[in-house]
C-alpha cells in the first residue's frame, strides 16, 4: 500500500533553507572563506540530509528521493566535464606557452590605470563573440587575472571585471546557451529577446566601466617597473616566446564562433596546447616529465600527460612567477566537481519533495502589480542560483512558473525572458556553491566572495531591472505586439 505524498507547509519548505545558512554560517566561521578543505560541501550534504528526512516525512520514499538526487546531478554533467577540461586546457596552455605568452605581451601593453576597464572590454568582446563565458575564463580571464598579480593589483577587481566582462557575452551573445534558453522558456523569439535586454543590459555595463576607470585612475599606483621587468625575464628565460604561441588562442575562438560546443571546441585548444608545447617547449616539457630514463619521445608524451592530470609547476627562481605559473590540470577542479556535486543534491532534494515549489508559490502570492511580479521573478531566479546551485535551473524553473501569470497580465513574453536573463543568467557567478561560481573561484584563483563585490555589472543589472519594472520603462505588453 502506497504512502500518499503531503504537501509541504511554508514553514518546513522553509526549514532547510534556514539550516542550510546556519550551516554555511558555521562553515566561515570556522574555517574562514577557503573551501579548500570542504567544508562548504558538508554543509550542503547536511542540509540535504535534512531536506531529505522532511521529504520522507512528507511520504516520499528513498528510492524517490535518491531518483531526483541522480536527475538533478545528471543536469550539471556537462558543467563537471566542462571544467576538467579546462584544468587541462590550463596545464597545457602554460606547458606549451601561450599563457606565459599572454602575460608576457599583457604586462607591457596592460597599465595599472586602465586595466581594469581594459580587461572588461576584452572579455565583453571575446564573450560576445563566443557566447561562452566559461571559455572566456579559462583563456583570457586566467592571462588577466596573472597580469594583474605581476602589477599587484587587487586580485578581486581583477577578477571582478573579468567576471562582468564574461558574462555580458553569456548574456548578450546568440550563441549563449542561456540567450537561447531563456526565450525559450518565456515564448519569444531570440533576436526579439536580444534587444530587448539592450534596455537594460547597456546603462548596466557602462556604469560597470565607469566605476573600473574610476578605481584604476584614483588608486592604481604606478608600475613597479623593476618587478614587471623581473617577471619579463623570467618568462623569457623559462619558456620560449613569441606571437605564433597566440594562435591556440586564435582557433579556439574561430571553433567556438563556428557554433561548435564548449567541451570539445576546448579539448581541442588543450590538444593544440600539447602540440605547441612539444614543439616550442621542449625542454620544459622533459623537465616536468623527470624522467630522464625514458626515451626522448617517451618523455615528451609524459610531460603533456602531467600537465593535463596535475598541472604545471614552474620553478624559475621567481617566487611570485612560480606561484602564478604552478597551476592548473584535471585534479585542480576536483574539489570544484565536490562542490558541485553537493550542491545539486541539496537543489534536487529541494524540487522533488515541491519545497522549492511551495516557497515559489509563496512569492507568487505577494504579487500585485507589474513592478512587484517583475521583482518577484528577478527575486525567484536569484534564489534559484542560491538554492538549486544551477544557472540553468535558475531560468528553467522560474520561466516556467511566472510563464502563465505574465500572459495574465498581458506582458509580452520578452518581459519574463529579460528578467530571467538579467537576474539568472547574471547572478550564477556570484554564488560561491553555483556551478558557475565555483568554475569562477577555481578558474580564475580567486575566491568568490572576493570578486563578488567587484562584479559590478552583475550586481548592478538586476537592480536596473527591477527599477525599470516599478517604472514601466521599458515594458512591452501583448497588444504591442511580440516585437520590441
Amino acid at each position: 500500500m502506497s504512502t500518499q505524498i503531503r504537501k509541504p507547509s511554508l514553514a518546513l519548505s522553509l526549514f532547510p533553507v534556514a539550516m542550510l545558512v546556519m550551516l554555511l554560517a558555521g562553515s566561515v566561521a570556522l574555517f574562514g572563506d577557503s573551501n579548500s578543505g570542504g567544508p562548504n560541501q558538508i554543509a550542503l550534504i547536511l542540509a540535504a540530509t535534512i531536506a531529505a528526512a522532511v521529504g520522507l516525512r512528507l511520504g516520499h520514499s528513498w528510492k524517490d528521493l535518491e531518483a531526483g538526487i541522480v536527475h538533478g546531478i545528471s543536469l550539471s554533467m556537462s558543467a563537471i566535464l566542462i571544467m576538467l577540461v579546462v584544468g587541462a586546457l590550463i596545464g597545457s596552455w602554460i606547458l606549451a606557452g601561450v599563457v606565459p605568452t599572454m602575460l608576457y605581451y599583457g604586462l607591457q601593453l596592460l597599465t595599472p590605470a586602465v586595466f581594469f576597464p581594459s580587461a572588461c572590454v576584452l572579455c565583453c568582446l571575446v564573450s560576445l563573440a563566443t557566447g561562452s563565458s566559461w571559455t572566456t575564463a579559462g583563456t583570457v580571464g586566467v592571462a588577466l587575472v596573472g597580469i594583474a598579480a605581476a602589477q599587484n593589483l587587487h586580485l578581486g577587481l581583477a577578477a571582478g571585471a573579468v567576471v562582468s566582462g564574461a558574462y555580458f557575452g553569456d548574456k548578450m551573445s546568440p550563441l549563449s546557451d542561456t540567450t537561447n534558453l531563456a526565450p525559450a522558456m518565456a515564448g519569444t523569439e531570440l533576436f526579439t529577446h536580444i534587444r530587448h535586454m539592450v534596455w537594460t543590459t547597456t546603462p548596466s555595463i557602462l556604469i560597470a566601466l565607469v566605476l573600473f576607470t574610476a578605481i584604476g585612475l584614483t588608486t592604481a599606483a604606478p608600475a613597479d617597473t623593476a618587478a614587471v621587468n623581473a617577471i619579463r625575464a623570467a618568462l623569457g628565460s623559462s619558456f620560449a616566446i613569441g606571437p605564433h604561441l597566440l594562435l591556440p588562442v586564435a582557433l579556439v575562438l574561430v571553433v567556438v564562433i563556428r557554433n561548435v560546443s564548449a567541451t570539445p571546441a576546448l579539448m581541442v585548444g588543450t590538444l593544440t596546447g600539447c602540440v605547441f608545447a612539444v614543439l616550442f617547449q621542449p625542454a620544459a616539457v622533459t623537465t616536468l616529465a623527470a624522467a630522464p630514463d625514458l626515451p626522448h619521445w617517451a618523455e615528451l608524451i609524459k610531460g603533456c600527460w602531467h600537465s593535463l592530470a596535475t598541472g604545471f609547476t614552474l620553478t624559475s627562481g621567481n617566487a611570485a612567477l612560480d606561484d602564478l605559473l604552478s597551476r592548473g590540470g584535471m585534479a585542480s577542479m576536483l574539489n570544484t566537481v565536490w562542490l558541485i556535486l553537493a550542491a545539486m543534491t541539496f537543489g534536487a532534494v529541494m524540487e522533488k519533495t515541491g519545497m522549492l515549489g511551495r516557497i515559489a508559490e509563496a512569492i507568487l502570492g505577494a504579487v500585485r502589480g507589474t513592478g512587484s511580479l517583475i521583482a518577484a521573478t528577478l527575486a525567484t531566479s536569484i534564489g534559484m542560483n542560491i538554492l538549486a546551485s544551477d544557472q540553468y535551473m535558475a531560468i528553467v524553473l522560474p520561466g516556467r512558473m511566472f510563464k502563465a501569470e505574465f500572459k495574465r497580465r498581458q506582458l509580452a513574453p520578452q518581459n519574463l525572458s529579460r528578467c530571467l536573463e538579467d537576474a539568472g543568467t547574471l547572478t550564477s557567478p556570484l554564488v560561491p556553491w553555483n556551478t558557475c561560481g565555483a568554475f569562477m573561484a577555481q578558474t580564475l584563483g580567486v575566491a568568490t566572495i572576493a570578486y563578488l563585490p567587484y562584479a559590478f555589472f552583475n550586481l548592478i543589472n538586476p537592480v536596473i531591472s527591477a527599477i525599470y519594472g516599478f517604472a514601466g520603462f521599458s515594458i512591452t505588453r501583448l497588444d504591442e505586439g511580440s516585437g520590441a
